[in-house]
């Protein structure tokens, strides 16, 4: 029986007509007319490479069009010049600049897509399982517990972020991981009784129409999944368009679904990505909170450090005290993946610890929830938890929050400081080790 959860008068919210700007379309955004021809230009070499997807809530709420480019929305949506090494750029460019066949812009775009890790911390090969012998598509089980599910249905979002390491999910169905057998889903849950999370994620699950996603999760209801205990749902939707949840024509239906989970005992967590503070300026969003919470679900927050866009500690701090007072609860900063542009948003690992720390200082222990910053690397989730000085050497001190190997999680080990170093890999063990302590096992999995 569907639960109700009531919701205000939809004339209360005037909500939009859903309108979606993609790379063809970006001379129509009429904000952008403002912008000088050459970055506009830059924009669309940029966007012929990486996805790029806009809707009018996102232009029209979000955005402070004073202060483009500069603004941390428009960067955390539109293509920047940086994003590109120069080379892929002037390629490109030059393609753009001439005649040319749709063929001939597909074969470049695919080429320059190649070379920026496309599927990075093993995706392709150590995170993909097997269900009766066969490759099951659509599923990764990096680790015991938990399965992340990428719903066919739901691989593509309702804007897409600029600094996204599953950009390539977006750019065509060779490089996507993705199922709709929502038979499969079960058989593989039932089967695995040691799991007990399910990560459904994409993409957005929450572009779906919610009688797509009660296909995947009414049956986690079940006696047979009781091992089930935890399912997670990754979104932008709070803050990319929160109208999913008060006006559009299945919010009440998608909030009914989350209250069934919940009363049948099932912790129901919506991951929410926030990646600043101004997001989370309007009505509309706040609405979509309190609906929410109403349904009995927690909402995390998460969101990776950015150059360009969120390197200001008292930013995340203020962020993370209205989280917390709107009833979220602060869960990860991460450092920006070795994928796609990484290059225009990476920091140095020392630095992102600073941040962290000037950021963390500042809130009360309610807020403190929060973890990072933590790099999702292939042998696991790592955490730089500090820089210190052991026996007159300068080292990160690291640990493992969540690793493909249980044993290794929680163990402190120890890298050579260095300023230049932006990612696990660019890390040399400290004190004359050779390797790190879990390295052998990992190379051998």
């Amino acid at each position: 029986m569907q639960q109700t959860v009531k919701l205000q008068p939809a004339e209360a919210y005037q909500p939009p007509r859903f309108t979606v700007y993609q790379h063809r379309q970006i001379d129509k955004i009429e904000q952008l007319e403002k912008l000088p021809e050459h970055l506009r230009f830059q924009m669309k070499v940029v966007a012929n490479v990486f996805p790029f997807r806009v809707n009018n809530y996102v232009i029209d709420e979000l955005i402070d069009w004073d202060k483009v480019p500069n603004d941390p929305v428009f960067q955390l949506t539109f293509p920047q010049r940086g994003m590109l090494d120069d080379e892929s750029y002037e390629e490109m460019a030059a393609l753009l600049k001439r005649e040319h066949t749709p063929e001939e812009l597909f074969e470049l775009s695919t080429k320059l897509r190649q070379k920026l890790n496309p599927h990075p911390a093993g995706q392709m090969d150590k995170n993909v399982p097997t269900f009766d012998g066969e490759r099951v598509e659509g599923i990764q089980h990096k680790y015991k517990e938990t399965v992340l599910f990428f719903p066919a249905q739901g691989q593509y979002c309702h804007s897409y972020c600029t600094f996204c390491f599953r950009w390539a999910q977006f750019v065509g169905k060779a490089t996507r991981f993705n199922n709709n057998d929502e038979d499969l889903l079960h058989s593989y849950l039932e089967e695995h009784t040691e799991v007990t999370d399910l990560l459904m994620t994409g993409g957005d699950p929450m572009v779906m129409r919610t009688v797509k996603l009660r296909k995947y999760l009414e049956a986690l209801k079940e006696p047979r999944f009781d091992h089930i205990r935890t399912i997670r749902i990754g979104t932008k939707s709070l803050t990319f368009w929160p109208f999913r949840y008060v006006t559009d024509p299945d919010a009440q239906d998608l909030l009914a679904l989350l209250k069934e989970l919940v009363d049948a005992g099932k912790h129901v967590s919506i991951m929410a990505h926030v990646n600043h503070k101004q997001e989370l300026r309007t009505d509309i969003a706040k609405e979509a909170i309190k609906l929410l919470r109403k349904t009995g679900v927690q909402i995390r927050t998460q969101a990776p450090l950015l150059n360009h866009l969120n390197t200001d500690p008292k930013m995340w701090s203020e962020m993370w005290k209205e989280q917390t007072q709107m009833g979220m609860i602060p869960y990860y900063m991460f450092i920006e993946r070795d994928t796609g542009a990484k290059r225009y948003f990476e920091l140095p690992l020392y630095k992102t610890w600073e941040i962290f720390r000037d950021a963390y200082k500042e809130v009360s222990g309610v807020s403190r929830t929060v973890r990072g910053p933590s790099m999702s690397a292939g042998p696991g989730k790592v955490e730089v938890s500090g820089v210190t000085e052991i026996n007159g050497e300068k080292v990160f001190v690291l640990r493992f929050i969540q690793a493909r190997n249980p044993d290794w999680v929680q163990r402190p080990f120890f890298a050579k400081y260095d300023e230049e170093a932006t990612w696990l890999d660019g890390l040399k063990p400290a004190f004359g080790e050779e390797k790190f302590f879990w390295q052998d096992e990992y190379e051998a999995m």
